[in-house]
């Protein structure tokens, strides 16, 4: 039997002079070892790199002044042919996640420049719900608290109302619903019709004396059936 020092002339043990690394007699950990050696271009496998981390996801980092940009193109949307509460802009503008020091400065720009009033969106509001649907003081501070608007603003809007303007809604808004009810006897109208101007803020006893006028008024003009 041969023995290493009857073998021709070869390369010399490589682990000879320590221990043999920790990927021998494992291909896996020894391709692994293999490709992080540096070797010359074009001489071997390239080198292969560590994986290197992925960039920091900065898609929603908008820079401040994009983000004014966008708020301040919502603000003009929002107030393009209509007019709006202060806080009903903020809502929106929170909704698009605005930073709220942004939105702040530009809220407050808006109100210099009179493209933000409450005051004038309050006065413009009471009239065109009080017109349109017939709607009371009442209800009508209740829906301007409800938009944000400054109690003392609203007061301010609702003193121009005039009484006989609410009364004389209030009578067309029986007028119009009585013709529905004409098979209904006069104590069902008069509940009905006093609980409809109830929900529009109508104070109780101007809805009663309406309701019964209007009632009494419509049994006296019915003609009495034929025998």
């Amino acid at each position: 039997m041969s023995t290493s020092s009857d073998r021709g002339p070869g390369p010399a043990d490589p682990w000879a002079a320590g221990d043999p690394p920790e990927w021998l007699g494992d291909v896996t950990v020894g391709v692994e070892a293999w490709t992080r050696r540096a070797t010359p271009a074009g001489d071997g496998p390239r080198r292969v790199e560590p994986a290197q981390a992925d960039p920091p996801d900065v898609e929603h980092e908008i820079p401040e002044a994009d983000a004014e940009s966008v708020a301040r193109k919502i603000l003009l949307d929002q107030l393009t042919g209509q007019a709006r509460s202060r806080k009903e802009l903020a809502d929106k503008l929170a909704k698009k996640l605005v930073p709220q020091e942004i939105a702040d400065r530009l809220l407050d720009r808006f109100e210099e420049v009179g493209l933000i009033d409450d005051a004038a969106f309050a006065r413009l509001w009471v009239e065109s719900r009080q017109s349109g649907r017939g709607l009371a003081r009442r209800a009508l501070a209740q829906e301007l608290r409800r938009k944000g608007v400054a109690d003392e603003v609203a007061r301010e809007a609702l003193d121009d109302i005039d009484p006989a303007d609410e009364e004389a809604s209030a009578r067309a808004l029986v007028a119009r619903k009585l013709r529905s009810m004409s098979r209904l006897d006069a104590p069902t109208k008069t509940r009905r019709l006093v609980g409809m101007l109830a929900r529009k803020g109508y104070p109780g006893g101007l809805a009663l004396a309406v309701v019964r006028e209007a009632v009494r008024t419509e049994d006296e003009e019915v003609p009495e059936s034929l025998p």
